[in-house]
């Protein structure tokens, strides 16, 4: 973040490379030193995880996450995972939910949450026996669906906090009086600082992040137009896949 030119005071102001900036997917990039993050120890496939990781810490981070709150994580992509490790990391009790069986249980034994729960019909019912009805301090949606998304404000508890990771095109629409009634604060969570990317630098460098257990999959770069089809398809388990030069 940087302050507009010509500006004494300090504003807010968000640039993300890639995004308000040209990108990073060329053979040189320039940037200023101060936003180089020095990986140290870290090896190149540990220093790999980082800029995602950072995601989840981020969300993580903006919404507060605090020790034995009961967390809800919609969304067992590798967002929704990399949020689920960063509040374990704080001492929260994680539940997350998935369509998926295998990213469940990658939360499950690589992660450590304390409960996995497949999709259905009878999720709200499930989330609600597993909280005595008050449901979740804290709910991060990481599913990128808009149904998903409006559904996800009924999780939350009475003086909750609701945090979206996922960006969508779509409008979001929840109930206004539900919403008021329990005083939820709603967050938008997008990319991450270099506060983020410090911290998730040392949670892998003390040990404390096992970041090479995402990398489920790996190829030459020469490879990556044939690969890329099939680490799409749900059946290759891919969760992070990464690309030698």
């Amino acid at each position: 973040m940087a302050c507009r030119k010509g500006k004494t005071n300090c504003c807010t102001r968000l640039e993300v490379l890639g995004v308000h900036r040209d990108g990073a997917l060329t053979e040189y990039v320039s940037i200023p030193a101060a936003f180089v993050v020095n990986t140290n120890s870290l090896d190149f496939d540990e220093a790999a995880m980082i800029e995602f990781l950072s995601i989840g810490a981020h969300a993580v981070r903006r919404a507060g996450v605090m020790r034995e709150e009961r967390v809800l994580v919609v969304g067992a992509g590798p967002i929704g995972l990399a949020a689920t490790a960063f509040a374990k990391l704080r001492g929260a009790r994680v539940t997350i939910v998935d369509s998926r069986a295998d990213r469940l249980e990658f939360a499950r034994t690589v992660l450590s949450a304390d409960h996995t729960i497949v999709l259905s019909e009878q999720i709200r019912t499930a989330l609600a026996d597993l909280t005595q009805g008050e449901f979740f301090d804290i709910v991060f949606d990481a599913t990128g669906n808009p149904q998903a998304m409006e559904t996800g404000f009924s999780y939350v508890a009475h003086g909750g906090r609701y945090a979206l990771i996922s960006v969508v095109t779509a409008d979001i629409r929840f109930s206004d009086p539900d919403f008021h009634k329990r005083e939820t604060t709603l967050l938008a969570c997008r990319n991450a600082t270099l506060e983020d990317f410090s911290t998730v630098a040392e949670a892998i460098r003390s040990g404390r992040l096992p970041a090479k257990s995402f990398a489920t999959h790996r190829a030459v770069l020469a490879e990556v137009p044939d690969r890329l089809p099939l680490w799409a398809e749900p059946a290759s388990g891919v969760i992070k896949a990464l690309v030698e030069i």
